[in-house]
């Protein structure tokens, strides 16, 4: 699997010199999951990985996730 950068160029950058052309699209993908760790990373008890094992770290996620539907639908 091959990574392929998506951050695009400064204003000071010479664009002519970078090697992957900037893809708006991927980008905004990128912003989204970028958003959703940041909010994962709000939910303590995920962020500090309090649960040790798969299982029960992967139910606390889904509980973060009920549990920030449950606001967001009030």
């Amino acid at each position: 699997m091959e990574i392929t950068p998506v951050i695009p160029s400064k204003t000071n950058e010479d664009r002519t010199e970078r090697r992957v052309e900037f893809d708006k699209q991927k980008y905004r993908e990128r912003n989204i999951v970028e958003r959703l760790i940041g909010w994962l990373k709000e939910c303590r008890r995920v962020f500090s990985r309090f649960e040790k094992t798969a299982l029960n770290f992967g139910g606390m996620i889904k509980m973060a996730f009920i549990e920030r539907y449950l606001r967001l639908s009030a």
